[in-house]
């Protein structure tokens, strides 16, 4: 029988996997429907931009709930929540009501939920798993993500163009409704502590403000906290605008090949990079340092090839650019995202839900100012160009301040340098 530590891991890959399920199910249709309902570019920038203002509000609290009463209860009720609003939404789109307003509240209402979902992740990695361990278990997690966009990509691409959009919100939302349902049946139910078991090692200690106060003074935690913010805006950016990318740019093409190549290599990447980062740590590596190699690769390697897409392109040199470019952001999760176990383990939770709140809002942002710009200039070069040029401010700061020492520690005798 798998043993319950690899039973959690497997189910947490899952539900990372279904939450982009949800979360892309309507960058994936929303060619589609804002022809249904008439919406301009701009108006679609707004309905899917309304994510992140969700998104943004419950971050730190959930990490700071997560630090308190365990990630795995945390995660259990925000799914059971998103998976309902996601089968729910074509019912929504049909109210009285404006579609771009009840869509916008949908979407605003999934980010709400979504927000606490990276925040347990890493307030449960950051307690029950060893410093070694975190990047490839972290890794696992972001290729959820990436298997879930794969999924949405291509067997929602086939739902979106056989039975219409709304297939594809039915599909993600009770997919996810059964994920909750195996683990309250199978992992939590009359044993709710029993996600311990994945380490002897943790601390749910917290931290008063006083302290909160004292860590944010360390450059090494703003340099990580705007590098994430950095990286969040872009990628969410990214992963809002590129079906409608191809969609615009190759209307003749097949819509599976560009929504689930870059994916594919995605998931193979994040892999790759969390048994080499933690590879080079069991070897004696700086745990700085090969963080920050991670965030090189994953910030500044990737806008080299988002920059290529600026000019003309065809479909094949297209896709493969953009597969390169999100197959090496991927190199982020055992990099800026690891990095917070590493200086604040015993409120990775809160502080993670903090980085996140800041890339939210600031993806809302760069969403919508991608959409304005896109519908002025009719180009996407100056997209790519934006999400390039804050990917490089982010990674610069990252590289000068970024360190992996404990910042949690009051007694600084026992800070470790690492």
């Amino acid at each position: 029988m798998m043993p319950l530590a690899q039973k959690w891991t497997v189910m947490l890959f899952l539900g990372t996997c279904l939450l982009y399920c949800a979360r892309m199910a309507m960058p994936i249709c929303a060619v589609n429907m804002a022809t249904t309902f008439g919406w301009s570019k701009t108006q679609s920038g707004v309905v899917m931009g309304g994510f992140f203002w969700g998104y943004c509000f419950t971050q730190v609290l959930g990490g700071h709930v997560s630090d308190r009463i365990g990630g795995e209860r945390v995660l259990l009720l925000a799914t059971t929540s998103w998976a309902s609003i996601t089968a729910c939404t074509p019912l929504l789109a049909q109210l009285g009501i404006s579609s771009l307003t009840s869509m916008t509240v949908a979407r605003f209402l999934m980010g709400l939920l979504q927000g606490v979902h990276y925040p347990s992740l890493a307030s449960l990695c950051s307690q029950r798993v060893d410093e070694g361990e975190r990047g490839f278990l972290m890794s696992t997690m972001g290729s959820g993500s990436y298997m879930g966009t794969l999924m949405v990509g291509g067997l929602g691409s086939v739902m979106l163009e056989r039975y219409g959009w709304e297939s594809v919100f039915y599909g993600a939302g009770l997919l996810s409704g059964l994920w909750s349902l195996t683990v309250w049946r199978f992992l939590l139910r009359g044993q709710m502590n029993t996600i311990q078991v994945l380490s002897s090692h943790g601390s749910s200690s917290g931290l008063s403000k006083k302290r909160w106060l004292k860590m944010f003074k360390q450059p090494s935690v703003c340099a990580m906290v705007f590098a994430h913010l950095c990286f969040s805006s872009t990628c969410y950016t990214l992963m809002s605008w590129l079906p409608t990318f191809f969609k615009d740019t190759y209307p003749h093409a097949k819509g599976w090949v560009c929504n689930v190549i870059p994916w594919l290599v995605a998931i193979a990447s994040a892999l790759f990079g969390g048994i080499i980062s933690d590879h080079l740590i069991q070897q004696g590596f700086r745990t700085s340092s090969v963080r920050k190699m991670m965030q090189f690769m994953s910030m500044g390697v990737s806008s080299v090839f988002l920059l290529l897409l600026c000019r003309p392109l065809s479909f094949p040199s297209a896709v493969i650019f953009v597969s390169a470019a999100v197959g090496l952001a991927t190199f982020n999760s055992s990099g800026v995202s690891v990095n917070v176990q590493d200086l604040a383990p015993s409120c990775a939770g809160a502080l993670f839900g903090f980085m996140n709140m800041c890339g939210a809002f600031t993806g809302l942002v760069l969403v919508y100012v991608s959409g304005y710009l896109i519908e002025v200039t009719a180009s996407w070069g100056y997209v790519f160009s934006l999400i390039a040029m804050v990917n490089t401010i982010g990674l610069g700061v990252f590289l000068m301040f970024g360190e992996a020492n404990r910042v949690d520690l009051w007694n600084l005798s026992e800070v470790t340098r690492v």
